[in-house]
């Protein structure tokens, strides 16, 4: 059984930084690409960043560019986001995913985690 499950969300400031963490289980981690989306109340899920089965290779959101940053330790089977000068429009669930293939769009991902909750608010 494949899971992803998401860590490290919570409630900070303007300015402040967290770090996600997503655990992938189930399947061989190192032949799967990873992505975070988020979504926000009454919004549509936006691709935030994206990383390539080794991590040779990311994609980045317009949105968050110059401020997060996603890595892969393939030795943990897990995928961090580290979020830096987080605003308060980057308050949203923020979802893990996996796919065969690094992509923006989230109908090419197969596997889903829960989800973590992201407020930034002073």
């Amino acid at each position: 059984q494949v899971q992803l499950v998401e860590s490290g969300g919570g409630l900070v400031q303007p300015g402040d930084s967290l770090r996600l963490s997503c655990v992938v289980s189930g399947l061989t981690f190192n032949n799967y690409a990873v992505a975070w989306f988020r979504q926000a109340p009454g919004k549509e899920r936006e691709f935030v960043q994206g990383i390539n089965w080794d991590g040779t290779a990311t994609y980045v959101g317009r949105s968050v560019k110059g401020r997060f940053t996603i890595s892969r330790d393939n030795t943990k089977n897990t995928v961090y986001l580290q979020m830096n000068s987080l605003k308060p429009e980057d308050t949203a669930t923020y979802t893990c995913a996996a796919a065969e293939y690094l992509d923006m769009s989230p109908a090419q991902y197969n596997y889903w985690g829960q989800g973590a909750q992201v407020t930034v608010s002073s």
